[in-house]
């Protein structure tokens, strides 16, 4: 009997083996590519037709640190891309840490582009030295995303991406100001691009395209010498998505913002210390810069930025935002009266959310600052106060203002306190008149 059950085990195993070995080999290699490479290649012993399946993978994540040594990882690297297997290779991820020689990581992405490469994300993690990318990749007419991570942009004399539409470019050493616009230009159908710490351009960074929807600007430069730090221009009509947080660009110029679109913004243009006289010197920047987002329908402004209007506001006239239907600004308490001068460029905006810095207390702030917000505009309907709520006179003032002047206010929204006392607050809010009938006042208890 125990040999019967036995027999009947082996042969269950034997007919699951055979299952999986009559699987094309495509649906196998997609098996293996979501396994570890050196798991990969251990299938490689099951038998003679599994002896060399893992070079088909059309997925591979190569990462340094995971082998012995370098000569391990340029071993396994050079007998998979250097093969004679020709299959596609849908995804490639190099991380390359260490002082790795870097001659053989251009022949592997020279090889993954023959093979027709759709996905790219390459990590120099190098001691001493920084990766060119070979001028193969610049001309690849298959690849769909493209991220780089430490490496060196060339002044090549052609590219061509004609079906790139993401690409992420992080801590680049850009050669020169043409090679990334034209790298940018050169993408026809380009829908997504990200910047991040490039190093040694000497010109403002140009972004130039008919396609883009989504740009994403991290700190672009690696430079302590604010004077000697470009900025970026930006030309994209279709762009309907916009973020830039960088405190070391001095000048960002935005062309043909598209209507309605969505930007968070956290710059400084080049300030150091946000005072009257430092805001003039920057005055003509941050004009330009103003006018050129005169679109935008939803806008994020971190409290730096914000201070920074402000301090404009006192001299200039700001311009009028007659697109915008949402804002979410951080400030300060002290800065809270400069909220209604910017409330007033914005005569159309149906939400707000406010979000209160807490740099200083909120005993420092004194009612009657509360009574030069005038929130006026018929248009209001959502106001969200993304700050923990406390109850404060101050902050029941900043409350009041928003509930008597809004008339078409539908919900106001609080954060308490978990030390507050809801019944009290509760209690002075319904002392408060309201110009909106509808409105609600909506307390989440944290």
């Amino acid at each position: 009997m125990v040999d019967r059950e036995k027999s009947s085990t082996i042969l269950c195993e034997r007919l699951e083996e055979d299952r999986i070995s009559q699987l094309p080999d495509p649906l196998i290699c997609h098996i293996l590519s979501h396994l570890l490479p050196k798991e990969a290649v251990t299938t490689s012993v099951l038998s003679p037709r599994w002896r060399s399946l893992w070079l088909w993978v059309p997925n591979l994540e190569l990462d340094s640190k995971k082998f012995s040594d370098s000569n391990a990882f340029a071993s396994f690297g050079d007998r998979f891309f250097h093969s004679d297997r020709v299959s596609c290779i849908h995804k490639l991820a190099l991380a390359i840490n260490g002082n790795e020689d870097k001659s053989y990581i251009i022949s592997w992405i020279e090889a993954a582009v023959k093979r027709k490469l759709q996905h790219l994300h390459v990590t120099c993690n190098m001691r001493h030295c920084l990766c060119e990318m070979p001028v193969s990749l610049y001309v690849c007419e298959t690849l769909v995303s493209l991220k780089l991570v430490e490496v060196i942009l060339g002044d090549v004399e052609f590219v061509s991406f004609p079906r790139l539409k993401t690409m992420h470019l992080v801590c680049v050493w850009v050669s020169k100001d043409a090679a990334f616009k034209k790298l940018v230009s050169c993408c026809p159908v380009l829908e997504d691009l990200e910047i991040s710490g490039c190093v040694n351009a000497p010109q403002p960074l140009r972004v130039h395209s008919r396609s883009l929807k989504r740009l994403d600007i991290g700190h672009c430069y690696y430079s302590t010498q604010v004077d000697s730090v470009p900025g970026v221009v930006i030309d994209a009509p279709q762009l309907c998505c916009l973020s830039i947080l960088d405190t070391t660009s001095k000048s960002f110029i935005v062309n043909n913002l598209e209507y309605n679109g969505k930007f968070d913004v956290s710059v400084t243009f080049g300030i150091k210390v946000f005072d009257e006289a430092s805001v003039l010197s920057r005055r003509g920047l941050i004009r330009s810069f103003l006018s050129g987002i005169l679109k935008v329908g939803d806008l994020t402004i971190y409290w730096q930025t914000f201070q920074i209007i402000y301090e404009y506001s006192k001299s200039e006239s700001l311009p009028q935002f007659s697109y915008m239907s949402r804002l979410s600004v951080s400030v300060f308490s002290q800065d809270l009266k400069g909220l209604a001068t910017f409330l007033e460029s914005c005569p159309n905006l149906k939400s707000l959310v406010v979000v209160l810095q807490r740099g200083y207390h909120y005993q420092e702030l004194h009612p009657e600052e509360m009574n030069q917000i005038k929130c006026l505009q018929s248009s209001v309907e959502f106001v969200n106060f993304k700050f923990t709520f406390s109850g404060h006179v101050a902050e029941m003032k900043l409350v009041s203002c928003f509930l008597e002047n809004c008339a078409i206010l539908k919900k106001l929204t609080l954060h308490l306190d978990s030390n507050s006392t809801e019944d009290e607050i509760i209690k002075k809010l319904l002392e408060i008149p309201r110009a909106s009938t509808k409105c609600e006042v909506v307390i989440v208890k944290k």
